[in-house]
């Protein structure tokens, strides 16, 4: 029994990131992740001896949870970015892109999430995230197609306009790029 307890606090020692890591992308909240990421290891643990594959099991775990608590509470919360004056390097474009991104995940169903979760930000292979989700290759293959093409549209519809002048620019037969119209 000691030997286990040593197992699991070693194994949450060194897997604790990952594990936070895939449940903020489930979540898009910090502090909804560390719940998750709690929850689902409080329910691991109990049945840390039976498991085979513990990173796995605990992705599925948190998967499962976040379902639940997403059908319990369809809460839709409206979140706004209210950036301080900076006199630093102005990341204004890359936290608007990636909240952008995270509203649009957010959009998407959990189930179609944790497709898009498992096979791009955790990198697994088709196959993998068909086991972990219980479902076919193919059920991956087009949650992964619609989940996706869910996201570009609605990263297009959130994508400023463009701020054209009247110079446009032609590719020579060359390869080249040249100006015309307008000059600055």
């Amino acid at each position: 029994m000691a030997a286990d307890d040593e197992h699991f606090r070693e194994f949450v020692d060194t897997r604790y990131m990952d594990l936070l890591r895939v449940a903020y992308h489930l979540t898009g909240s910090a502090q909804d992740a560390e719940d998750l990421v709690q929850a689902a290891l409080v329910k691991v643990m109990r049945r840390w001896r039976r498991v085979e594959d513990p990173m796995a099991y605990l992705r599925r775990v948190m998967i499962n949870q976040h379902i639940s608590s997403w059908r319990r509470y369809r809460v839709h919360e409206l979140v706004t970015a209210i950036l301080p004056e900076r006199s630093t390097r102005d990341m204004t474009d890359a936290v608007a892109e990636r909240h952008a991104l995270y509203a649009a995940m957010r959009a998407l169903t959990p189930r179609t999430r944790a497709v898009i979760v498992l096979r791009y930000v955790v990198d697994l292979p088709e196959a993998e995230v068909a086991a972990t989700l219980s479902c076919s290759v193919g059920s991956v293959k087009s949650r992964a197609s619609r989940g996706l093409a869910r996201l570009r549209l609605a990263l297009a519809a959130d994508a400023p306009p463009s701020t054209s002048t009247s110079a446009s620019a032609h590719s020579a037969p060359d390869g080249t790029t040249r100006m015309t119209g307008a000059t600055p």
